[in-house]
């Protein structure tokens, strides 16, 4: 998993997208891509998602492409086939993680508590997303989880905000957070280009300086 983990590790911020609109992923893959944030998490809580990672895909062929929210085998297939590069899902289903294992397409899943992480090792992963960040205890939560698992490497995702992304980002481990701020459902769908360039903007400035 190495690859996608340092690709990751190099951006700091995956968009996570909501789309209710798959055409609409189109100007956004741009804005993203153009403002210095070449990556979208798109959720499978819309129908839309299988086809807006299809037509991200076709539009910006470069880029790293998630799909989250994943919750069986048959989105599993459906992502792939789409162009996703990674699968990411709220928690730990072994039965997902097979599936992304045999199809050859790398998981981050969701991890919240000692169990779960455990049952990732045992399932041959340790690049894992701690979700939902600030609901499950934000930092002190994480780092109390780093604390015991020494190989392994987190995501937050869930609450993380401009406010609070540059704390996480400094616990070594952090290899990335998840964030829908820049890509603001109601922007998107109102076709808010600008402004959602102007975020983006924001948003890698703030994790890289």
């Amino acid at each position: 998993m190495s690859t996608i983990t340092e690709q990751l590790k190099a951006l700091k911020v995956i968009p996570v997208i909501a789309i209710d609109k798959a055409s609409d992923i189109i100007p956004l893959g741009q804005v993203l891509a153009e403002n210095g944030l070449p990556t979208a998490e798109i959720t499978f809580r819309s129908d839309a998602a299988a086809e807006a990672i299809r037509l991200l895909r076709q539009s910006q062929p470069d880029m790293l492409i998630g799909a989250g929210t994943v919750l069986t085998r048959e989105q599993v297939i459906e992502a792939k086939e789409a162009g996703a590069t990674f699968i990411v899902s709220p928690g730990l289903n072994p039965n997902t993680v097979k599936a992304c294992q045999e199809l050859g397409i790398d998981i981050i899943p969701g991890v919240n508590n000692p169990s779960t992480i455990e049952a990732a090792l045992e399932l041959g992963l340790n690049t894992l997303k701690f979700f939902p960040a600030e609901a499950s205890g934000g930092i002190n939560m994480l780092k109390a989880l780093l604390a015991p698992y020494t190989n392994i490497q987190l995501m937050p995702t869930g609450g993380v905000t401009p406010a609070n992304i540059r704390d996480y980002l400094a616990i070594p481990r952090v290899i990335a957070c998840g964030g829908t701020w820049m890509v603001d459902k109601k922007l998107i769908a109102a076709g808010q280009w600008e402004e959602l360039a102007r975020l983006t903007r924001e948003a890698v400035e703030l994790v890289h300086h």
